[in-house]
């Protein structure tokens, strides 16, 4: 027996853990974002010496864990919820993309031997986690409008 629906727009079990894996991810995605925003207002020299500098690594670390695989996991959610895949798959390339070059610029940061509040806001800077946040802000509306659908 599948552990989808078989009715479009009706999750199945499988359907409510892949939409939590995606908000997941992008809860960790953003909360990361938001704790570098407060890390490179701190003009720390370093990362060694305090209880941020200890905890920038570790969300660097999780944000780029949580990269791996969004477009894969946005195809899944939308084609659990019944959803035509066609546009789906093309934003997904656009995520992937988007998700591989920010995942580069946290490793280059994470990297260095020491990481300081200037380079934590210059990655903030980047076009590249910002374009991501982006990605993430259009497919996750995008998703809102369809997690409705079917009858209530």
């Amino acid at each position: 027996m599948s552990s989808t629906s078989s009715t479009p727009g009706i999750p199945g079990p499988s359907d409510s853990a892949t939409s939590a894996d995606f908000a997941a991810r992008c809860d960790t995605i953003e909360g990361a974002y938001e704790f570098f925003l407060a890390y490179a207002s701190q003009g720390l020299p370093s990362d060694q010496g305090s209880e941020r500098g200890r905890e920038v690594r570790d969300y660097l670390r999780r944000c780029d864990a949580a990269l791996t695989g969004l477009g894969e996991l946005v195809i899944d959610v939308a084609e659990r919820a019944g959803l035509d895949p066609a546009p789906y798959r093309a934003f997904a390339d656009v995520l992937e993309r988007d998700a591989r070059d920010a995942s580069a610029a946290i490793r280059l940061v994470l990297a260095q031997p020491a990481i300081g509040s200037q380079l934590v806001d210059n990655l903030n800077a980047s076009i590249h986690l910002r374009a991501l946040l982006t990605d993430l802000f259009l497919i996750d509306e995008v998703l809102k409008l369809h997690k409705h659908d079917g009858p209530d």
